[in-house]
């Protein structure tokens, strides 16, 4: 504690001094104190105290156990730094260092006008004497701290005598200073204080007269314009400090007038004599904005877009009709479905690649779901919404071209789908490294959060990682495999109906949870997991089962089963340009749905509603009917209907789809209103996906029966083979029998020849 003697001495010099007790707290009242200085009598009465004292609520006073001056008596005031807010000795000291020296490169003569005392926290205090002494006032808090690095005190306030001086000058020696120092030295102290970068100054709403995608003008601006450029004209650099840069306006008598934050690159003034507002947020863009159209938001998006900030949405090129020759047997998708440029774009790939028509068709309405996601669903009545998902096998013989055409179709998403993983591949890698640092060196890097998962397209990938993947993207992943036996049989690879069970849930856009001690995120609320891949003939009959029709799996399937060969090489060269306006096409579609999903408070995707207009819903009830009809008809096979409620599902869906992808590039269609014409659309598809289960089924009855004939002749000739299957169908594939017996095709018409003429 202070000797006696030298606190008399500050009595003598016109400081009111309290007494402490053990507490920290002043152990007499001192309220009076700050009006009228204890005599020197009265002090040491109280210096001296023991204590034994009781106060009138019953309390024993405190024994006095140090010695406190109180600020804002005769003019007194204190800025008190307290470094206890760091972790480290280390990064005290330097601050501490950076700050003294800051002040002493901005206030002439600093040594000379002030007083300062180290503290018992290794803290310091400033001690001066000014006529515009305010109250206790905390002036700087650093990021995460609710406790101040800097604040003064002053009317009302107090604090605590210490031995430790630092400067020339001691209590005895504290004068007057300039309100121009005062001013200085506070300003100084506030650009420690750290700014909630949420207030933005950029109200993004007025931006209408631009065109962009993805990334807009003013964020691009942002990015790739340093606000230090805009606003050199104005103010200079006059300090570098670890978090930001130290600004003062040309001319100024201040020591600054705000600074740049080199995390946010946003500009924080406090003088009011700039063409910029002061104590906001102000980024480069916003700053371009004051400096050339005084604050107008609008022109100033309208003249950096024409500089060439933001990603643009390129002008739609028309992909003209051409003249293209082709088998009406090849064109049996009724493609007329899709807007017009896509069907030339299909016709063009048919023409120059033989791609199958049907297989990049099927591919366009699977990547068209992928695109929708969860973003848009249709609400087919009330009570009743469906979503954009399909799950499409392609079916054919090995090298007949399943692969190319859905690549032809899916390679702009592949590609982009292929850039979010690498993307987060280096954000992982980032993340990681920054986990790495100890406490203090996070401190002075600028924090990277743990990257999200943006990939939206899986080939071979277990449910669980699936799961988890969606937990994270929440408009969907998209399974593309090249071949859809492995799918098939992983369905109950783990035990039996689980995997299965959780599948045709998804179809249905209902929620999967897991509870299997490998799934790290194991919920999704409205799963949405599009399939499309393709699968041989022979491999396809051994899933199209019973158990498989009474599970109803495959019931949701849409098969693509067109009658193609492999054709001879083709030396029609597509156009680059078409390459490149499709790919144009379908990232512009995929950022502008992109641009439209919505979140919930609970971060779930807030779906826009589609309904059927008026004449459009005259068109669904009576397709409704009509597959009612035939569901309680005696004309139609049994095994049949049981497809038939899926397409009641599924006719809701290829409008949405059609609706959605038509918008696009058509202004009569609107996201939110099904139109009569895409319900007719989509009752065409349907018939498609009909007449194609036939084909499958059909299919798989001849391929049952023909193995029944073949186990009951099997130690016959291949003729008497022959003879057995055809004699039971005629009408039998020459294709099927050639490879079941295991002949050309030529000696299965040899064969037909020589039976037909006994």
């Amino acid at each position: 504690m202070i000797e006696l003697t030298k606190c008399n001495r500050l009595l003598d010099e016109g400081f009111s001094l309290l007494t402490v007790g053990e507490s920290k707290r002043p152990n007499f009242s001192w309220s009076k104190l700050q009006d009228k200085a204890l005599t020197k009598q009265q002090f040491e009465k109280q210096y001296n105290y023991k204590g034994g004292i009781i106060k009138k609520d019953g309390q024993e006073l405190a024994p006095t156990n140090n010695i406190g001056i109180i600020t804002g008596y005769n003019y007194l005031e204190c800025i008190d730094i307290d470094l206890k807010v760091f972790s480290t000795a280390k990064e005290q000291v330097a601050f501490w260092d950076e700050y003294l020296s800051f002040l002493k490169d901005n206030i002439l003569d600093f040594d000379d006008k002030f007083t300062i005392y180290k503290t018992q926290n290794n803290g310091y205090h400033i001690l001066y004497k000014s006529k515009r002494i305010e109250g206790n006032t905390k002036i700087a808090c650093l990021k995460g701290h609710k406790e101040a690095v800097i604040e003064s005190r002053g009317k009302g306030g107090y604090i605590f005598v210490y031995e430790k001086n630092i400067s020339k000058n001691t209590y005895i020696d504290i004068d007057f200073i300039s309100d121009e120092d005062r001013d200085i030295l506070w300003s100084v102290s506030r650009t420690y204080n750290y700014v909630d970068d949420a207030i933005i100054e950029v109200p993004r709403k007025e931006y209408k007269n631009y065109e962009s995608t993805g990334l807009n003008p003013w964020d691009d601006y942002n990015e790739r314009t340093s606000i230090l450029d805009i606003i050199s004209d104005d103010f200079k650099i006059v300090r570098n400090v670890n978090d930001k840069y130290i600004i003062k306006r040309h001319g100024s008598k201040a020591a600054h007038s705000g600074y740049v934050y080199k995390d946010s690159g946003c500009m924080y003034l406090f003088t009011t004599a700039t063409l910029y507002p002061h104590e906001k947020l102000i980024s480069p863009f916003a700053a371009f904005c004051y400096s050339k159209f005084n604050g107008d938001f609008s022109e100033g998006a309208k003249e950096i877009y024409k500089q060439g900030f933001g990603e643009r949405l390129k002008p739609q090129p028309i992909l003209k009709s051409v003249n293209i020759k082709y088998d009406k047997k090849d064109l049996t998708f009724p493609l007329d479905v899709f807007p017009e440029q896509i069907q030339n774009y299909i016709l063009v790939c048919n023409s120059t690649l033989n791609s199958s028509i049907d297989f990049m068709a099927c591919s366009m309405l699977w990547m068209t779901s992928i695109l929708i996601g969860n973003s848009i669903n249709i609400e087919v009545k009330r009570g009743w919404i469906e979503s954009a998902n399909v799950w499409i096998a392609l079916i054919g013989k090995a090298g007949i071209g399943k692969t190319p055409s859905i690549s032809n179709v899916t390679f702009p998403m592949q590609k982009k789908n292929s850039k979010e993983i690498k993307s987060y591949i280096k954000n992982s890698a980032k993340y990681d490294e920054y986990k790495d640092l100890d406490k203090q060196q996070q401190q002075l890097t600028e924090e990277i959060k743990r990257p999200t998962k943006t990939q939206f397209i899986v080939n071979d990938i277990t449910l669980e990682a699936l799961v988890e993947l969606h937990g994270e993207n929440k408009n969907g992943i998209g399974v593309l495999k090249d071949e859809l036996a492995g799918w098939f049989k992983d369905m109950n690879k783990y035990r039996q109906g689980s995997d299965l069970e959780h599948w045709l849930s998804s179809w249905s856009g209902k929620e999967i949870n897991l509870n299997r001690k490998t799934a790290k995120s194991s919920f999704v609320e409205r799963a949405f997991i599009p399939v499309l891949g393709g699968i041989q003939p022979g491999i396809m009959d051994g899933f199209y089962t019973e158990d498989n029709k009474d599970n109803g799996f495959i019931d949701r399937m849409l098969f693509c089963y067109p009658d193609l060969e492999v054709d001879r090489y083709n030396e029609e060269e597509m156009k680059q340009e078409y390459l490149d306006w499709y790919s144009d096409y379908i990232l512009n579609f995929y950022e502008k749905l992109k641009h439209l999903i919505q979140y919930t408070e609970e971060d779930e995707i807030d779906p826009i509603i589609a309904r059927f207009s008026e004449d459009a819903n005259k068109e669904w009830v009576r397709i409704f009917n009509k597959i009612t009809d035939v569901q309680n008809s005696d004309e139609e096979n049994e095994y049949m209907k049981s497809m038939l409620p899926k397409q009641k599902a599924y006719i809701p869906r290829f409008a949405l789809l059609i609706n959605t992808l038509s918008s696009y590039s058509d202004d009569s269609y609107t996201l939110g209103v099904i139109k009569k014409d895409s319900v007719l659309k989509a009752e065409k598809l349907s018939n498609y996906f009909i007449s194609m289960a036939k084909k499958i089924k059909v299919n798989s009855l001849e391929t049952k029966d023909v193995k029944t004939i073949l186990n009951k002749n099997a130690d016959k000739s291949s003729y008497d083979k022959f003879v057995a299957i055809y004699s039971s169908n005629p009408k039998i594939s020459k294709t099927k029998l050639s490879e079941t017996l295991g002949i050309t095709r030529r000696t299965v018409y040899n064969y037909i020849k020589d039976f037909e003429n006994k």
